[in-house]
């Protein structure tokens, strides 16, 4: 399922066939379908269900679409429903739209065409709804930092390195009252400790050499709106105790300032370290971390997701293949039940990777287990020289790509140029040196 919603669509055709094809084609776009052989069928699963959206034909037994429209507009108002039709009852799902049908498709269509109509539909229905996930635990989250969006609560978001927590942090932005004004994140492990102070306070002219006008810090640029401060657990201890005060008191104090300036900023954290232990270690203050710890929020590592790895992977496959100026509908159910075994140590930011390498080597229609480049040991070992069989074809489909450069090739397969010639070697194969 998309964006953090856990209902269903729910496919109406009295003809087999095509409920199962429907069926196929939204599970590959992540989300969950519910069958119905009919209108009567359907009204009784929507007395006891929710649903996201509405598939139905137009021509059908008993009920046809239209009677089966006005009986949905009827009993659950404004669900989206999405009417089928035949190139010969077009003028009837014209009469569907007047009824308050969200949008027709025509028989034949392709499954690129159905992708996009109900990516259109949920964007309109979900717009502010960014966040991949079928999790039921991370669905509890999602709909917890909304809830807190609202309000001006200071949120720690804990977890790992890749895990999305900057995501959620926008995700809270965008639902507050703030949303209209600036975002600014800052990423505290990113900054050098001397310029940190600087960077997020600023300063005043003659401040120090090469201070030659002032210059507003990441703090007072957010004045009005939020600021997180990503990996907050890197944050020396001196600036520690300044960001207190911005917690405390409400204002901040450039470098070289003599008063103190007042800002209205809201302040999001995130960290990969467990602060309780960081302050018993003498690293992070204590009292910052409870002013920072007033809500906390655990990002759950991918491995604890198993159900986002497909959907995460079929969004990250649409988005590279349109940058590559392909059209791949997504991973075969085989490729999606190889990346559910691997462990994503570097949680959704390696899964990207693996999945950027694997749109570039896709030569069909869709990612396959040859294109992804993983095994049991995990992502990360086809990258140190543990190719198998598959592999091979990988490696010399790649090298043929790049006119044989193996330089080029090992940067796009992520493995060292040695790796690329070692393994020729073991295929006897002899391409022109990179």
């Amino acid at each position: 399922m998309k964006a953090g919603q856990t209902k269903p669509i729910l496919v109406v055709d009295d003809d087999s066939q095509m409920r199962l094809a429907l069926s196929e084609a939204i599970q590959r776009l992540g989300y969950s379908a519910v069958l119905c052989d009919g209108g009567a069928d359907a009204i009784g699963k929507l007395s006891h269900a929710a649903y996201s959206l509405i598939i139905s034909d137009m021509k059908m037994p008993k009920m046809d679409g239209l009677t089966f429209l006005k009986e949905v507009r009827r009993r659950v108002g404004n669900l989206p429903v999405l009417i089928i039709t035949g190139f010969g009852t077009v003028e009837n799902a014209v009469e569907s739209m007047k009824e308050g049908a969200t949008d027709y498709l025509i028989k034949p269509f392709s499954f690129d065409t159905l992708s996009k109509t109900i990516a259109t539909i949920m964007a309109r229905v979900n717009p502010e709804k960014d966040i991949l996930t079928a999790n039921p635990e991370m669905e509890k989250i999602v709909q917890l930092a909304g809830n807190l969006a609202a309000n001006d609560i200071t949120v720690l978001i804990t977890g790992e390195s890749g895990t999305g927590k900057e995501l959620l942090a926008r995700h809270i932005h965008r639902l507050s009252k703030r949303k209209d004004k600036t975002f600014v994140a800052v990423n505290c492990a990113a900054i050098p400790d001397n310029l940190l102070e600087s960077e997020l306070f600023g300063y005043e002219k003659g401040a120090f050499t090469g201070a030659q006008e002032r210059k507003k810090g990441k703090v007072e640029l957010a004045d009005g709106g939020t600021i997180l401060l990503d990996e907050i657990g890197e944050m020396p201890m001196m600036l520690q105790a300044k960001l207190l005060r911005v917690l405390q008191e409400r204002e901040i104090d450039r470098v070289g300032g003599k008063e103190p300036v007042k800002v209205d900023v809201r302040v999001l954290a995130t960290t990969n370290k467990d602060l309780a232990n960081e302050c018993a270690e003498g690293r992070f203050r204590e009292d910052l971390f409870y002013r920072l710890n007033v809500f906390p929020l655990r990002v759950p590592p991918l491995r604890e997701r198993l159900e986002d790895i497909p959907l995460i992977a079929n969004h990250l496959v649409k988005m590279f293949s349109a940058t590559a100026g392909k059209h791949l509908r997504g991973c075969s159910p085989a490729a999606a039940a190889s990346l559910q075994k691997m462990p994503w140590r570097g949680n959704i930011r390696e899964l990207e990777n693996v999945i950027q390498r694997a749109v570039f080597l896709c030569a069909g229609d869709e990612v396959d287990m040859g294109d992804l480049m993983v095994d049991s040991a995990g992502p990360g070992a086809a990258a140190n020289g543990k190719l198998k069989d598959m592999e091979r074809n990988v490696i010399l489909k790649t090298l043929k790509e790049v006119q044989g450069n193996k330089s080029k090739a090992a940067k796009l397969l992520g493995v060292s140029v040695r790796t690329v010639r070692n393994k020729l070697n073991e295929y006897g194969q002899k391409l022109p040196v990179g």
